[in-house]
């Protein structure tokens, strides 16, 4: 698989890169810097999504970003203000900020030390460590020792304050703007109400124990996103403007189409472009996932994020850094998270209403038993009301699945396969079909002449020769490669009358001779006698004055791993392959044979392929997925139609970018195989994640109702299980190759 892309492979044309307007829309994208609790982030989408004017809104707690569409681009300061507004409400030390479009992944900060709300996960600052650890430090002189009852409870009391007062303090700020059923109410509620039942220590202890495990939370995730953002460290600092004799250091943003730019060993490739000077080895694991380095020449086209390995390269810039390839991609990354899937929504609407379902049972378990029951005490039954209510904070969840399906997407962009949201992650679990187009796909789309045949006293180099002639007006692939393989100059003054014939051929006269060239069709079009070849490749025909001279075989090579890719998606579990092609039908079978292709559909035109593929959804069940794998320029419309769309050879190609669900980066048809892996085991991590944080929190609840579970258990059931969810996410980032 050659990475490096030789000069002239890619047609010369102008693919617009997603712009802020929308389809009449305005996309407006903001970091919010201090974000630091799931459960909030989803308030504030959910909120905002309900302002009038506003069409898509979108809050991405790992990236801390807000991307909004909006519709009435007239209200666009209004509506930004209200959004605002919304999020200061619900997260007031939140500074909502723009971002500007393309701005890079791996350069968003992570944490921010002086803008905090340690509550909620940007960490604590030296102040309130030494204020936790003095707290702590009464807590357990007031454990440790004997004290009269005033004495300990004052003890308890001032050590409650140190530990958990922010929390009670930040509770009364949220309830005053509506926010009641957060977690800072929840842990507040629990302990004050420890408290009220004299249960000093558990009290004190729940609080300290729920911040320790909000530092190792916060750990976690500023962990988690470092690591996602590292996976998409492609952008370039710097380029090495060449201007005369000099080299000037500047952003990549500076930098003109035609300009000259120098890359010295080590250093990253800025921009898009074709080197003029220099001969290296390229690192373009960054974009690809090959781990091997790739050989590049003067006339070679290389792209923006591979590393120069050891030789200096002068590349003429052919593209800005906004039209870039690392541009896109990295656009690409930052809006996957915009499209949720299916299960991050389902956790969304079920947090929405877990937390108040819990509270209420919480009350009802306070009043009704001791109502109800002779014996039953209120100290008891709110006791374990307050266990409820501690349990009861969904962050595990909001938290962890979210980052299960970012972490998916990071791992298999790292792996050379781009996948544009979640939803599509989601939908490879469920393919049953997948649907392959031939040249560009399975083969190398690169044609060239593997056979001469000569009849008649005519001679093999005059076979090539007047087949030259005859496509010399042409610029498809078959007549590229016949004058490549000709290799010498055409005079068009020997050729005359030259006409082409739609679907069949060419007709002209060349050197006082008629020639036609073309296919099969064309020698019974024009009665001439042929003898039918059986062979894998296109054949082109040749007679010259109603005499049959003789046929060309020209062939396209089947990718080295399209077997692999075949069989591969056959072992896990894909119940059909399906191979469509405008080529012939003989071209067609002898590949789907080699292949081991279960169905081939040959002599097909872009529009019958659609057809073919509306026909094959049929056959699919009601949960199941139909992938369409081309090469993202001339399969558009199969690409769009399809359940999930993915183009191959995205390196380089804007179309393949813009057109498809998914991009594989490089030409190998088995990172299909490796997409739909990475697909399987992110569902199975999130699942594991679901079942582990509603099995314990569930196990919780009914022991805690019994009287079995105290606080301690209860925290761990909140805090515990989220760190753990969170670390499990993680290992979803480790794809092997």
């Amino acid at each position: 698989m050659a990475t490096v892309i030789k000069k002239g492979k890619i047609p010369n044309r102008t693919i617009k890169i997603p712009q802020k307007n929308i389809k009449g829309k305005l996309r407006k994208e903001f970091i919010l810097e201090g974000l630091g609790c799931a459960n909030c982030a989803a308030k504030m989408e959910r909120n905002i999504s309900r302002i009038k004017g506003v069409t898509n809104v979108s809050v991405d707690f790992m990236r801390k970003s807000l991307a909004l569409e909006i519709e009435e681009v007239s209200r666009t300061d209004e509506l930004i203000a209200a959004a605002e507004k919304i999020v200061k409400n619900i997260e007031s030390q939140v500074i909502m900020k723009e971002k500007m479009l393309n701005k890079e992944l791996s350069k968003e900060k992570v944490h921010d030390n002086e803008e905090h709300d340690h509550n909620h996960g940007e960490g604590l600052n030296k102040k309130e460590l030494i204020q936790l650890s003095i707290g702590t430090a009464i807590f357990v002189i007031a454990t440790v020792f004997e004290f009269n009852f005033w004495t300990e409870a004052v003890l308890y009391i001032i050590s409650y304050i140190l530990i958990g007062g922010e929390v009670v303090l930040k509770a009364l700020r949220n309830i005053t703007k509506g926010q009641i059923f957060d977690e800072n109410f929840l842990m507040s509620i629990a302990t004050i109400g420890a408290f009220s039942i004299q249960q000093f220590p558990e009290a004190v202890a729940v609080m300290l124990f729920y911040q320790v495990g909000e530092l190792f939370q916060d750990a976690a995730v500023n962990n988690s996103r470092k690591s996602i953002s590292s996976l998409m460290n492609i952008r370039p600092d710097f380029a090495n403007l060449k201007l005369n004799d000099e080299v000037k250091k500047v952003k990549p943003e500076e930098v003109n189409i035609g300009d000259l730019i120098v890359v010295a060993p080590g250093e990253k490739v800025p921009l898009d472009g074709t080197i003029v000077e220099g001969k290296s080895m390229l690192d373009t694991s960054a974009l690809t996932g090959e781990s091997v380095p790739r050989e590049a020449i003067a006339g070679d086209t290389i792209l923006g994020g591979f590393i120069n390995k050891n030789g200096l390269l002068t590349i003429k810039v052919t593209k800005e850094f906004s039209e870039s390839t690392v541009a896109k991609i990295l656009n690409l990354v930052e809006n996957a998270s915009s499209k949720k899937a299916p299960t991050e929504k389902f956790i969304t609407k079920f947090a929405r209403y877990y937390t108040p379902v819990v509270v209420i049972s919480a009350v009802l378990l306070a009043l009704i038993p001791p109502l109800v029951i002779s014996d039953a005490s209120f100290s008891e039954w709110i006791y374990r009301a307050l266990v409820f209510l501690v349990v009861s904070c969904p962050c595990a969840l909001v938290i962890s699945i979210p980052l299960g399906f970012f972490g998916g997407i990071g791992g298999a962009s790292k792996n050379g396969i781009l996948i544009k949201g979640g939803n599509y992650l989601e939908a490879l679990n469920n393919v049953e079909m997948v649907v392959f187009d031939k040249t560009g796909t399975l083969t190398k789309g690169t044609f060239k002449v593997t056979e001469i045949r000569s009849f008649n006293e005519i001679s093999k180099e005059e076979v090539l020769e007047y087949a030259a002639f005859a496509e010399s007006y042409s610029n498809h692939p078959i007549a590229t490669s016949i004058l490549k393989a000709y290799g010498k100059e055409i005079s068009k003054n020997d050729m005359k009358n030259y006409e082409e014939i739609s679907g069949y051929g060419i007709k002209a006269e060349i050197r006082g001779k008629e020639v036609l060239c073309g296919n099969a069709k064309l020698m019974e079009r024009e009665k001439i006698h042929y003898d039918a070849i059986d062979t894998f490749g296109t054949v082109v025909c040749i007679a010259i004055d109603k005499k049959y001279a003789g046929y060309i075989v020209i062939s396209d090579e089947i990718k080295e791993d399209s077997k692999m890719a075949i069989q591969g998606l056959k072992s896990i579990g894909i119940k059909k392959t399906i191979m469509l092609t405008g080529d012939n039908k003989v071209v067609g079978s002898k590949v789907g044979q080699e292949l081991g292709v279960d169905e081939v559909y040959s002599e097909l035109l872009p529009q019958d392929k659609v057809e073919k593929l509306e026909n094959l959804e049929k056959q699919k069940s009601s949960k199941g997925k139909l992938v369409f794998v081309g090469d993202g320029i001339n399969d558009a419309p199969v690409l769009a139609r399809a359940d999930i769309g993915i183009a191959m050879g995205g390196l380089g190609s804007d179309a393949a970018i813009e057109a498809a669900d998914v991009v594989i980066m490089t030409d190998e048809p088995s990172k299909i195989v490796s997409a739909i892996k990475i697909a399987k085991r992110t569902k199975t991590i999130v699942m594991q994640n679901i079942v582990f944080a509603l099995g314990v929190k569930a196990i919780i609840l009914v022991l805690g109702a019994l009287g079995i579970a105290n606080m301690w258990e209860a925290v761990f059931g909140d805090v515990g299980v989220a760190v753990i969810a969170i670390l499990n996410s993680m290992r979803v980032l480790k794809v092997k190759k």
